[in-house]
């Protein structure tokens, strides 16, 4: 799949890539981690290629990042287990932000430390 666009582009919300994401026949910018999503003028291309038969190639039905867990509770769904990540801040002397993301409803908050 060859992208066309004008660069990377991240999450004003948490920060995170966004990615392309075609729904119908709109195409738009997705945060992988909050679902923020954000108009852009973009376009998908597909190119197939022909594989001979490879032998150990790993075909994911879903892309999925293994993220670390804890237990924390989202105060959207009542949930107790959640995904944690860390992010720096802009300034280097400062400590960086932990985000964490429920393991039930997905709803994306921080704490900073």
């Amino acid at each position: 799949m060859q992208i066309v666009g004008s660069g990377i582009d991240f999450c004003p919300k948490c920060g995170a890539i966004m990615v392309p994401v075609k729904k119908d026949s709109s195409v738009f910018l997705q945060c992988r981690l909050c679902n923020k999503k954000i108009k852009k003028n973009i376009k998908i291309m597909k190119f197939v290629e022909k594989l001979k038969n490879r032998e150990g190639v790993v075909v994911l039905e879903k892309d999925e990042t293994i993220m670390p867990q804890t237990e924390r509770l989202c105060e959207k769904c009542g949930n107790k287990r959640a995904y944690w990540w860390m992010q720096p801040t802009k300034d280097d002397d400062e400590a960086p932000t932990q985000f964490f993301r429920c393991t039930k409803c997905k709803h994306v908050w921080r704490e900073d430390k």
